[in-house]
């Protein structure tokens, strides 16, 4: 039987994932030794921001970047910046559409590579092992959404009414 892959190209929805991979890690110290010898019971802090841009009609790059800042008291035990990004394949998806699959499908893609790094560089640097927990990347889509559509509301309110010239 002869396989009919013309559907690819009559509008159906085609997902690829074409290449994960670290673009930027950092990883800095910059109290230790001392902060070996506190007890270890730190606030964690994570950042998380992402970003994607069209590399052709229908290849984009998303690029997730996670910050995590551990501190012991006032002192930085580690801070540790990863950029996980892919390439992604997204063809024959409506526009309203295609942001939610780039704002929120694709970096969920990406989170468990980024978690992945960043435990891994969190051990090696001589800390005890940092297990980031799963994320809601829908829900941060959404909320990032109304957001942005409050602040143009906001805008759009706040403008100065025209007023007839004399």
């Amino acid at each position: 039987m002869a396989e009919n892959n013309s559907g690819a190209n009559s509008g159906e929805r085609q997902f690829v994932i074409q290449k994960i991979y670290t673009k930027d890690v950092s990883f800095e110290t910059p109290n230790s030794p001392e902060v070996f010898r506190m007890e270890w019971k730190p606030e964690v802090n994570l950042n998380l921001t992402s970003e994607s841009k069209a590399l052709d009609p229908n290849t984009y790059e998303v690029v997730l970047s996670l910050t995590v800042t551990a501190k012991l008291g006032d002192k930085t035990a580690y801070l540790c910046e990863v950029q996980e990004a892919g390439i992604f394949t997204l063809a024959g998806f409506p526009e309203q559409e295609l942001k939610p699959m780039l704002g929120a499908f694709c970096p969920n893609t990406i989170y468990p590579f980024a978690r992945e790094v960043i435990a891994d560089l969190v051990q090696k640097g001589g800390f005890p092992p940092l297990l980031l927990a799963p994320i809601n990347f829908d829900a941060l889509y959404a909320q990032q959404i109304q957001q942005v559509e409050a602040q143009v509301a906001a805008g759009a309110a706040g403008a100065p009414e025209e007023k007839p010239s004399h």
